[in-house]
């Protein structure tokens, strides 16, 4: 294994050397694991979506280290991997154990994703991140760019990526099965958490959890029931709402048939919100514009009970959650979160080919050691739909009163052109002790 910085070694360097040193190699890329060598693993987050993420990594692996700042979640865990060193702290993990990981999974609430995550690549870790990748559009660039720079292999656990039938249905309406396609819909039958509230009533904080630790790098707020452990998506802080929930499944197909990036503008009508819980319902208007190959497209997203108009599903039943692209030939209607095209209506599809995944979690195992990137890799996939997905939080934010003003954007600066007071929800501020720019 190359020497690999830690923590502490991380701190000191940084203050001193910039971004250029740690994202063009101030420490050493990952090395490749050759196919037959065990993959020495960390999980940072092991309950929820953590649990069966960490039984991925100690199925293709040694597990190493486990850290969750929930002492339950964490001694559950560890009833399924003796052998790992617990943590309550993955800053603590990563500087005592550098030497000894190879990779770590992430997959803690949406708030943690990215400073977990750019810690262990900075160190020269691969990464397996949970979906959204990040909380907020600059997270979502600046973790592609280091992936990038570190030589790390990355992928974002947005599982239907791997399925043949979404790769099969994106490579058919990149061939041209619909048509021109003008205009793209998704629904979602989220949220299910408790959303456009306002603060629950503050309590003492559980003896299991550390709450510091999991306030993590978002500002100061008092303990409640409300957040930890499944309602924090909820609740701008920590959350990405309905949206970001969903979006990287269900938008999945149409970003990766049709190169759904860099909208120019984007514009939302919600219930109204405090700014400090989403509302409790969204219909969201993205416009993007035409590249190299196909023209421009218009994409609209609905959460909270609000659907799409069934009449353009001719007679088709309209799910609780799904998608429809629309094109001058025909439509392709996906049922449901994950999958691909359910039905294709108007038009029969043409063959095409495609590349078949081993798995989800084996592609980024197989990148590990070696072989091609994961399909949802963060520098070429991951970074670039979850940032197309976030910037309709843009909108919804400028949305608080019911009808926001259109959001024109400009992608290459990652700023509004015409909204000002945006810079919070575009890039966020870490509390002390946790590092964005390095």
């Amino acid at each position: 294994m190359p020497h690999q910085a830690t923590r502490r070694q991380f701190l000191q360097t940084s203050a001193v050397a910039g971004v250029g040193f740690w994202v063009a190699g101030g420490v050493q890329a990952a090395e490749s694991k050759s196919p037959n060598e065990k993959i020495a693993m960390a999980s940072v987050g092991v309950g929820g979506k953590g649990d069966s993420d960490s039984n991925d990594a100690g199925r293709s692996g040694d597990m190493v280290a486990i850290c969750d700042v929930d002492e339950n979640t964490l001694n559950g865990a560890a009833r399924r991997f003796p052998k790992a060193k617990k943590y309550r702290d993955f800053r603590k993990m990563l500087d005592e154990m550098g030497k000894s990981i190879d990779a770590v999974t992430v997959s803690t609430p949406d708030h943690m994703h990215t400073p977990a995550s750019l810690m262990a690549m900075r160190m020269g870790k691969h990464c397996f991140c949970q979906k959204p990748l990040t909380r907020t559009i600059y997270e979502a660039q600046l973790m592609g760019e280091v992936a990038r720079k570190m030589k790390v292999a990355t992928q974002m656990g947005n599982q239907g990526t791997a399925d043949g039938g979404l790769r099969e249905g994106a490579a058919a309406i990149r061939a041209g099965a619909l048509g021109t396609v003008s205009e793209i819909h998704v629904w979602t039958n989220r949220p299910i958490w408790p959303q456009g509230k306002e603060r629950p009533q503050t309590k003492p904080v559980p003896d299991n959890l550390d709450w510091d630790l999991w306030l993590g790098a978002a500002p100061e707020r008092p303990y409640a029931d409300g957040y930890h452990t499944f309602a924090w998506r909820g609740w701008w802080d920590f959350g990405s709402g309905a949206l970001g929930d969903m979006a990287c499944h269900t938008v999945n197909m149409a970003y990766m048939g049709l190169d759904l990036k860099n909208p120019t503008s984007v514009q939302a009508e919600t219930s109204g919100h405090n700014k400090d819980s989403y509302p409790s319902w969204s219909i969201i208007n993205f416009e993007f514009p035409a590249n190299d190959w196909r023209p421009a497209i218009k994409f609209t997203w609905y959460d909270g009970g609000k659907k799409v108009n069934p009449d353009l599903l001719g007679g088709e039943k309209l799910e609780g959650s799904g998608a429809l692209i629309i094109g001058t030939k025909g439509k392709a209607y996906s049922k449901g979160d994950y999958g691909g095209v359910s039905k294709w209506l108007g038009v029969d599809p043409p063959k095409v080919e495609y590349t078949k995944s081993p798995g989800h979690f084996k592609e980024w195992v197989d990148a590990i050691k070696g072989g091609k990137p994961a399909v949802s890799n963060f520098p070429d996939y991951a970074s670039g739909l979850t940032a197309t997905i976030l910037l309709g939080n843009l909108a919804v934010w400028v949305a608080a009163s019911g009808k926001g003003e259109k959001v024109l954007w400009d992608a290459k600066n990652m700023k509004s052109t015409n909204v000002a007071g945006l810079e919070q929800i575009v890039k966020p501020v870490y509390r002390k002790g946790y590092t964005l720019d390095a």
